[in-house]
């Protein structure tokens, strides 16, 4: 890397010299690196990579970033199924093999002292409550193996792409609901709300992520598919 790196600024430094120079001497006579090529697979893995660096920072970085203008619309979307898939596999798995063989409060290790953390706002990841983790059983099993299909089909561009990605939505946003509003319904006895970090960047800002990233994929799935609606019957109209 720090190779590669060091030839990129030498290139460039050259062919800045040889302009001004007006490509007189050795310098604007270097030639350029021959690149190898990318096998397929390499290539499926880098496009996953710039998407996980595309959502990670959606936020435009300069109109000349040769880096950022590659990124398609296609693997924004990919990036953010791609985070989705790492919450249920890294963070929600561990949590649901934890409270099955005994509870986070009494556990140790990175992922339960993860979970110690929030459960400073919510108790009731602290301890085995049946709700929660029924929830969670649920997400982990099904979202987890969806999310990954999900991802393949965004990637690939499968026919089956908008089927998987409203019943992933609906089965996270299902979860959400009830995840909240039975404890809402309790008058909320296990919610620390008093502490405005627990409440508004714990309870609020963590949980809406998981809200807004299925409401953005479900627009996204609406607008497509009405794309293709209009597109057929727009077929049909002008062999009639």
């Amino acid at each position: 890397v720090r190779t590669s790196i060091s030839w990129t600024w030498q290139n460039l430094w050259v062919q800045q010299v040889g302009r001004v120079r007006g490509g007189q001497g050795i310098l604007a006579a270097a030639p350029p690196r021959p690149r190898s090529p990318v096998p397929p697979l390499t290539a499926l893995a880098n496009q996953l990579r710039y998407s996980w660096a595309i959502w990670l920072c959606p936020f435009p970085v300069s109109p000349a970033s040769s880096f950022v203008s590659r990124l398609s619309f296609t693997s924004a979307w990919s990036g953010a199924v791609g985070v989705w898939s790492g919450k249920h596999g890294r963070q929600e798995g561990p949590f649901v093999y934890l409270s099955l063989v005994g509870n986070i409060a009494n556990s140790d290790g990175l992922i339960a002292s993860l979970w110690k953390e929030y459960g400073k706002a919510d108790a009731r990841w602290l301890y085995f409550d049946p709700t929660i983790v029924s929830v969670e059983i649920l997400t982990v099993a099904l979202d987890g193996s969806l999310v990954l299909f999900l991802v393949y089909a965004i990637v690939k561009e499968k026919h089956y792409r908008h089927f998987l990605q409203i019943t992933l939505c609906v089965c996270e946003l299902y979860g959400c609901w009830m995840t909240f509003l039975p404890e809402w319904l309790t008058g909320s006895p296990n919610l620390n709300t008093s502490n405005w970090l627990y409440c508004w960047v714990y309870l609020s800002f963590f949980n809406g992520v998981w809200v807004l990233i299925p409401g953005l994929l479900l627009w996204q799935s609406w607008v497509e598919l009405n794309k293709m609606h209009q597109k057929e019957t727009s077929s049909v109209k002008k062999f009639q």
